[in-house]
């Protein structure tokens, strides 16, 4: 299993979990269960449930009643996967500004990963 840790902003709040917080129960449901796939497998998950987009920036896939979530992540070394942020997606791809978004986190997570690890109880 992969080490799976979420983006944790300056401000000390968590991106991903604030996203996910304000989605309907079942959506919730559904990112959740391809984190967990993404804790499995890794570099091994690919479509239909993940796909890479570009300079590093993957997506977990999840759909529900007709809304595709995206949520963001990169790898960090070999053992580690960062969650960057999440999306509800209506265009056929994901917003360049988006994935602008998750490689200035990338970046950030580099330079200074436990400054950037989010962790409850801070």
């Amino acid at each position: 299993m992969i080490s799976v840790v979420f983006y944790r902003d300056d401000d000390g709040t968590c991106p991903l979990l604030e996203w996910l917080d304000s989605l309907p129960r079942k959506a919730q449901d559904k990112c959740v269960v391809r984190i967990e796939r993404l804790k499995e497998l890794g570099h091994e998950l690919r479509r239909p449930e993940a796909d890479y987009l570009r300079d590093g920036i993957y997506e977990l896939r999840a759909k529900h009643s007709g809304i595709n979530y995206r949520l963001l992540y990169f790898f960090h070394e070999r053992a580690v996967v960062v969650l960057s942020h999440g999306i509800m997606k209506q265009a056929a791809e994901v917003p360049a500004k988006e994935i602008e978004l998750a490689i200035r986190r990338k970046r950030r997570f580099a330079a200074a990963p436990t400054e950037h690890t989010y962790e409850e109880n801070q």
